[in-house]
């Protein structure tokens, strides 16, 4: 029994530095490859460098406040925030036929599973880890 306990504290932990990892390396992704994001943003949209900036510093700020028990809510609802606040980006990049640029290019498929259950299968993750990690012991 105790095992077990450990065992399974021991998979929640994983789960939660692979949810801040994955956040983490999202947001430095928008400084490092921007063109991909900008041109994931749909034309209506002013200010697109901002946007794209914006947007992995609050990926960045979600990975750290994951870290910390105190934080860990309000990490996963602005995570859950930004997942939602995306999915005009997905739409226009299936309008685009999962091409938007000749280095940023998959089938429109992918386009389409980025969004559906990609983008919801992320906010449940999010949510679900917040509420595993409530009995994590710092």
């Amino acid at each position: 029994m105790f095992r077990t306990l450990m065992i399974r504290t021991f998979l929640k932990k994983i789960n939660l530095a692979v949810l801040c990892l994955f956040y983490f390396g999202a947001g430095c992704n928008h400084f490092l490859h921007p063109v991909n994001y900008l041109a994931m943003i749909p034309p209506y949209l002013p200010l697109k460098e901002v946007i794209n900036y914006v947007c992995g510093i609050l990926e960045i700020i979600c990975s750290l406040l994951m870290l910390f028990s105190s934080t860990r809510k309000f990490a996963m609802y602005l995570t859950i925030f930004l997942l939602i606040a995306f999915i005009p980006a997905h739409i226009y990049l299936i309008q685009l036929g999962g091409c938007v640029s000749h280095d940023f290019c998959f089938p429109a498929w992918v386009a389409w599973v980025r969004l559906f259950p990609f983008q919801f299968v992320l906010m449940w993750w999010a949510y679900k880890t917040w509420t595993l990690s409530m009995d994590i012991r710092k």
